[in-house]
């Protein structure tokens, strides 16, 4: 049974092009299937998360964090009676948008796009995606995603103002998303606060006193497991702190976000749409914490010196191909030179690069810019 103010299938704002329903999956289940299906997604199996191949093969990717997102995010939205279908669709779709190399390739993108007085968003290029560049059914362009799905899209992590994106009007800006779409950005932050810390560790970026230094509920935990386990590795001892942070994280989410539910006397789900704020949310205590954790990760991982190198090759990859494909236009695939006469050559540009995995973008380097060894080995 779903709570009242959860979104119920049947009463889906539909497709933009009316399909048959399918005789023993729901509409969002098909959207489910359909993003798990779609190219798009598949190529965020080489999409860098943190680290390049370069440390190992082990360390999570897109793709990998998606699938963990989208585990925390069913477990979270179970135990507040939400739709586990929608979520965890949203949850599959939340990084499909983002480019190669990162946060470091997405930073020289809109850097490149912002030079002809564009930019780029990633949840927005996902909305791209979904509705014009999957090509998998002669009917229609894209994947014909319900409403919802293509709402928490541009809607799970941030606020548009209508007068800005006039283009986006249909997706009642003025309102909140429902409370599947305000999960993902803060099961997002659990997956990658925690997975970050742990491949840190890994890639032994980050050690044990550092991490216990800096992460006060870290070391808030690290006793006890050192109590209960004292002869255990100091890995072993490490995944039973993180996990204990792993469940504080998502269990807070779960209790604080039913008491502002409980307290704002939400029963509906037009109540959700309608309120001043968004109801998912940390406690503060934990909010606190969470904040603590992801500002020791850019100080002391996202911006070490040993990924500072890997950062600026990625974000010369990236400026040196998008300038080269502005002068030679001639160069794209035949695809996007026909979109380049129907759109800005600058988007279509973007479009072409933000789709790439990071080996074949350095592949595309290679070719259009000229090897260089010391570039590419470093991102290989």
């Amino acid at each position: 049974m779903l709570a009242a103010y959860a979104v119920q299938v049947e009463h889906s704002r539909g497709r933009r092009f009316p399909e048959p329903p399918h005789p023993y999956r729901n509409d969002f289940q098909r959207d489910r299937d359909r993003i798990i299906h779609a190219r798009a997604f598949r190529r965020l199996e080489d999409k860098t998360q943190v680290f390049t191949r370069r440390y190992s093969d082990h360390f999570r990717n897109r793709l990998t964090h998606t699938i963990e997102v989208a585990q925390i995010t069913r477990t979270v939205a179970a135990a507040l009676d939400l739709n586990v279908d929608l979520a965890e669709a949203l949850a599959l779709v939340h990084d499909l948008g983002h480019p190669p190399f990162g946060h470091a390739g997405e930073k020289a993108l809109d850097a490149a796009m912002r030079a002809h007085d564009l930019f780029f968003d990633h949840n927005l290029h996902a909305l791209r995606i979904v509705e014009d560049f999957e090509q998998r059914y002669a009917a229609f362009h894209g994947l014909n995603l319900t409403f919802e799905v293509r709402e928490g899209i541009i809607k799970h992590s941030r606020d548009y103002d209508v007068v800005k994106y006039p283009e986006l009007g249909e997706y009642l800006l003025d309102q909140r998303p429902p409370l599947e779409a305000q999960l993902i950005d803060l099961t997002d932050e659990i997956g990658y606060n925690t997975a970050d810390l742990d491949d840190g560790y890994e890639a032994r970026l980050l050690t044990l006193d550092q991490i216990r230094d800096g992460v006060p509920v870290f070391n808030r935990f690290f006793p006890e497991v050192e109590r209960t386990y004292p002869d255990a590795a100091d890995k072993l001892k490490f995944n039973e702190a993180l996990k204990r942070i792993f469940n504080r994280l998502a269990g807070d989410l779960i209790t604080n976000t039913q008491a502002r539910l409980k307290s704002a006397g939400i029963e509906t789900l037009s109540d959700v749409r309608r309120h001043k704020e968004r109801l998912a949310a940390f406690s503060a205590e934990v909010e606190a914490e969470r904040s603590q954790i992801k500002a020791f990760l850019y100080d002391n991982l996202y911006y070490s010196p040993s990924l500072a190198g890997e950062k600026d090759d990625a974000e010369r990859i990236v400026t040196e191909l998008f300038a080269f494909w502005m002068q030679n236009p001639s160069a794209l695939p035949n695809y996007y030179q026909e979109k380049a006469a129907q759109e800005s050559l600058p988007r279509v540009v973007c479009d072409y690069i933000a789709g790439m995995t990071d080996h074949f973008i350095i592949e595309q380097y290679e070719k259009h810019c000229g090897s260089d060894g010391a570039i590419t080995a470093t991102l290989s």
